[in-house]
């Protein structure tokens, strides 16, 4: 069986996060493990969620039409 090649860790934006963001200690920092980091990223940024497409485009412009007196609005 043949092993996937795999990706790097991202110690570089890992780091960056965990000191410029989170604003760890070294010792803290390295005392986490890379599922408590991930976790610490998705409670500051959130989960990634998918480009509105153009179904939901099309929802959005008929449940909320452009009306004629709002600025930018074109006749």
């Amino acid at each position: 069986m043949t092993a996937l090649p795999s990706k790097p860790f991202p110690w570089a934006e890992a780091m960056r996060f965990g000191f410029g963001v989170l604003h760890l200690a070294p010792r803290d920092f390295w005392a986490m493990t890379p599922r408590e980091l991930a976790q610490a990223i998705l409670a500051v940024r959130g989960v990634a969620t998918a480009p509105l497409d153009r179904a939901g485009l099309d929802d959005l412009l008929r449940r909320y039409p452009d009306r004629a007196d709002m600025p930018g609005a074109t006749p």
